[in-house]
């Protein structure tokens, strides 16, 4: 019954006409009692079908409501009418599902994207969000794509784990002791975790990169791609609890290898969307262009999505060090005149504010900044000849700030071990990290892009809760 229908993407792109189809798909509007729009999800572009009068009884009819789904079986023709050269005049209409029109949530007219947060069940089925996941799935595929072109092997890392890859803390407890306060108990209070299911306390990863390390000393080239979690109490437009991450790593690197494949990457992945989803970046392009009417001229886009995308392409990335992006903001007269809502000095951990004026004020395009001071960093990153900076890279990109962050790491045992007692990191419970030092060390290096953001930035969307399914944010774990 349903091996044979055509997706109305394919139908409205082979453009030939007195061939019978059979369409499926949920009404967005029905005119007239005659003209149905239908749409499938495989493009924004709805089939119109057209019911001759007197083809269905006038109580089916009524039961044709926005969102209910059809059968339809019947011929191409040429379209007379403006926006489409083809439509189907139906010689069969079969309702597959009912819909309420008076309790169905989507209406043809425009909904705020708070509102559509609300049904993020639903939302799929406009044409924002069926862009958006559509450009999703694409960025999905040429990731891998991109990574098994270059011979990297795809490594699954695990989302259950005992160690705190970025030393920051905010991780969610994985346990199966009761919560009612009878879990068993050390002798100075504390939870005796050796009775829980793994015998030690463990989390929900925050990232892939340890155990992917550990992947690059044997195959040369991984990457991972999967799930992380944050437990960080951020309920802002940036920031999400459960969350994407693209995270390669690779041995024989050193940090200029680093950045040069990170760019690449990006540029790839851009290129790959351009090619193959250019109606759902056309279409995104304009919603981006109407919303942005809306604001004050000075907090408008200086490009549309469309040459932003094209002009992170057709540019290499600027590359500075993180003294002189420090040098370049203590000169801005946006910081003489205290725009800034963080201050600036050497040694801080660069705000959001300062690497958007960076990329968007200074220099005009996606801008990477190398050698953070180590202090603000993580304890793999390998220590400069300085003895104050690390190895470390930030990509910065138009709209968002950070898209990418990576480092060259700390092949050397002796300058490791230091580090991680600098930074009271438990050595002993990371004997397993640190053999990857003690037998065959090699320059290795690795950066962890956030697909969310990466999302977020070729769709021109500025919440990060409208480019995941299901947004796991404080105090809201729908679905």
């Amino acid at each position: 019954m349903f091996n044979n229908r055509i997706k109305i993407k394919s139908l409205l792109q082979s453009k030939v006409t007195g061939q019978e189809v059979i369409v499926m798909g949920w009404v967005r509007t029905f005119r007239n009692n005659q003209f149905i729009a239908l749409n499938d999800g495989s493009t924004n572009n709805n089939l119109q079908v057209v019911v001759e009068l007197g083809l269905l009884e006038d109580a089916y009819l009524k039961r044709i409501t926005t969102g209910a789904s059809l059968k339809v079986k019947g011929i191409v023709v040429a379209s007379l009418g403006k926006g489409q050269s083809i439509e189907v005049k139906a010689t069969l209409v079969e309702i597959l599902g009912d819909s309420d029109a008076e309790k169905y949530p989507l209406q043809p007219k425009k909904h705020s994207l708070e509102f559509l947060r609300e049904i993020a069940h639903l939302r799929f089925r406009t044409n924002t969000f069926g862009s958006v996941f559509r450009v999703r799935h694409a960025l999905a595929f040429a990731v891998h794509q991109f990574f098994n072109e270059k011979g990297f092997v795809y490594l699954h890392t695990p989302i259950i784990t005992a160690s705190d890859a970025e030393g920051a803390g905010e991780m969610f407890r994985v346990t199966t002791l009761p919560i009612d306060g009878t879990a068993p108990k050390n002798e100075d209070g504390s939870i005796n975790f050796k009775e829980d299911f793994f015998g030690k306390s463990t989390n929900l990863t925050v990232s892939g990169q340890l155990e992917g390390e550990l992947g690059a000393m044997a195959f040369s080239e991984i990457y991972t791609f999967g799930p992380t979690f944050r437990a960080e109490n951020s309920n802002t437009a940036r920031h999400l609890a459960e969350f994407w991450m693209i995270e390669p790593e690779m041995a024989f690197h050193d940090i200029e290898d680093n950045m040069n494949l990170a760019e690449e990457f990006i540029k790839y992945l851009i290129q790959y969307v351009m090619n193959h989803n250019r109606d759902d970046i056309e279409f995104l392009s304009q919603r981006l262009a109407d919303e942005e009417k809306q604001l004050p001229q000075d907090k408008r886009s200086e490009l549309g999505l469309i040459e932003k995308l094209e002009f992170v392409l057709n540019n290499a990335f600027e590359r500075i060090t993180y003294t002189d992006a420090i040098n370049i903001l203590l000169e801005s007269n946006h910081y003489k005149k205290k725009k800034f809502q963080y201050d600036v000095k050497w040694g801080i951990d660069l705000q959001s504010e300062h690497e958007r004026y960076l990329v968007e004020k200074h220099f005009k395009k996606p801008v990477i900044v190398t050698g953070y001071p180590a202090a603000i960093k993580a304890f793999y990153m390998r220590m400069n000849d300085d003895g104050k900076t690390v190895a470390a890279m930030d990509i910065l990109a138009p709209g968002i700030g950070e898209i990418v962050g990576g480092s060259q790491r700390e092949e050397r045992l002796e300058k490791l071990e230091a580090r991680m007692k600098d930074m009271h990191s438990p050595a002993a419970e990371m004997s397993w990290y640190l053999d990857t030092r003690r037998f065959g060390s090699v320059p290795h290096a690795g950066f962890g892009l956030g697909f969310e953001r990466m999302v977020q930035f070729v769709t021109g969307m500025t919440n990060i809760r409208d480019v995941i399914a299901f947004a796991r944010t404080p105090k809201n774990c729908e679905f």
